[in-house]
């Protein structure tokens, strides 16, 4: 059995026991990763995806976080005397050894999601751990939830009870008390 899986922006036909460079996994070696945008399963019976396989996933083994070879780009233009500019850079790799196929029951396997780095905003630790998204308040991103979060803020409720212009642990707007006590 084969499956077509799509990570780093690349496709991939693998099969039970390949190793792959992929693009760099946020992954420690040892883990196990799950990969579900699978285009297409082989075998006996095919199964293509519209545009993904429903169900369906990949699981791998981390061996290792690796560097590509070097590329380098050497521009040189003619007739003009010192044009010329070398550049280059080592592209950063997971080796992953493909440990299963799944045509079926991938949501209930409990394994890690295989994803690259966080996004740029991303939630706030504390949102995910049972406390409110303070981003949803007008004026606070990121950083600030940030900030408010380590300063021990992770609800409305709490961020309502602040007096703004005693409390200390952060800048705090007057009107985020206000939209935090019609969100709490």
């Amino acid at each position: 059995m084969f499956a077509v899986m799509k990570t780093g922006g690349k496709q991939y036909k693998v099969q039970s026991g390949d190793v792959l460079r992929v693009e760099k996994l946020a992954a420690d070696a040892g883990e196990t990763v799950q990969f579900n945008e699978i285009l297409m399963l082989g075998g006996d019976n095919t199964v293509v995806g519209a545009p993904l396989v429903a169900g369906a996933a990949v699981q791998a083994e981390i061996i290792d976080q690796i560097k590509g070879d070097k590329v380098i780009n050497f521009v040189k233009r003619r007739r003009k005397h010192s044009s010329q500019r070398t550049k280059g850079h080592r592209q950063k790799l997971t080796l992953i050894r493909v440990t299963e196929i799944l045509a079926d029951g991938a949501d209930k396997s409990g394994v890690k999601v295989a994803t690259g780095s966080a996004p740029k905003g991303a939630a706030a630790p504390a949102a995910a751990a049972g406390g409110d998204d303070l981003t949803q308040i007008t004026g606070v991103g990121p950083a600030a939830a940030k900030k408010l979060n380590e300063a021990g803020i992770t609800t409305f409720a709490q961020l309502a009870a602040v007096d703004a212009d005693t409390f200390e642990a952060t800048k705090v707007k007057p009107e985020w008390v206000e939209q935090a006590k019609e969100l709490a």
